[in-house]
């Protein structure tokens, strides 16, 4: 605080900014990334840069993705002659596809991510197809339970089988207000994703994911209800009797049962549909 109000500087609520202040949390959230030396590494959100400096210690290529001009101002300042750092300013949600198209997929991807936009980039990259090795990020605690949530629990979601369908998902600590600065009105929690060898596991990924966000489409639906519907929609089959006879068959040459829910199957039978 003494360093933002000596420079004119403060936290801007629209930015979703918190200052990770608890030391032992930040190594330990770094260590969970299993550097290698010359590891690429992007960083979401490096504020003034606490995690950046224990990353680049580790001998790490760091890419930082900040949105704050007056970070970037000070981050500039504090790494310029760190030859393993380099800036990416502005929005993440806009700037991360052209930074893979002009540098490549990175080994790793960290951060403490603004709640606003976890989900969103998340769920972008791995539609998109872009998975790193290791991704460790720190999210709002509600966001965390979703993409680790198992089938049958009012967590899971098609979020929740995107995650788990690209990469293993392994929540690592929850850390309460007191951890940041300034103090957030919501308990985070870290999550580490290891990217999966067997991917995409399936023909079509495309048809993978148009189907998981029809049958999540109404979730109180059956599958049978939502299946028909997305048959209708995609031009499979004609609403009414043709998509219904050709959900069954499918249904049955799958092996499940008509009256389920999306949230009641696994993702292997996301798959196994697709």
């Amino acid at each position: 605080k003494a360093f933002l109000d000596a420079r004119g500087m403060a936290m801007q609520k629209k930015f979703g900014q918190n200052f990770m202040v608890n030391r032992a949390s930040r190594q330990r959230l770094v260590d969970a990334l299993d550097l290698a030396p010359d590891s690429r590494v992007w960083e979401i959100g490096p504020g003034l840069g606490a995690m950046t400096d224990e990353i680049l210690k580790r001998g790490a290529k760091l890419s930082a993705f900040e949105i704050d001009r007056g970070f970037c101002a000070v981050l500039g300042e504090i790494f310029e002659d760190r030859p393993n750092f380099s800036l990416i300013p502005g929005d993440v949600l806009k700037n991360w596809l052209p930074a893979v198209e002009r540098l490549g997929v990175p080994d790793c991807l960290f951060g403490n991510l603004p709640y606003n936009i976890a989900a969103a980039i998340i769920g972008d990259m791995i539609s998109d197809g872009i998975r790193f090795n290791t991704v460790v990020i720190t999210v709002q605690k509600e966001v965390a339970l979703r993409m680790a949530a198992k089938p049958g629990t009012e967590d899971y979601s098609s979020f929740s089988v995107l995650c788990q369908w690209a990469y293993k998902v392994t929540p690592l600590m929850d850390l309460a207000g007191g951890c940041f600065w300034p103090r957030p009105n919501v308990t985070s929690k870290a999550i580490k994703m290891t990217k999966k060898d067997d991917w995409p596991s399936c023909q079509s990924p495309a048809i993978f994911m148009s189907i998981l966000r029809g049958l999540f489409s109404s979730r109180r639906k059956t599958i049978k209800n939502n299946l028909s519907a997305w048959i209708a929609v995609s031009g499979r089959a004609p609403a009414g009797a043709e998509a219904d006879a050709l959900t069954r068959d499918i249904l049955g040459r799958a092996g499940l049962d008509p009256s389920l829910r999306a949230e009641d199957l696994e993702l292997a039978n996301f798959l196994q549909l697709a």
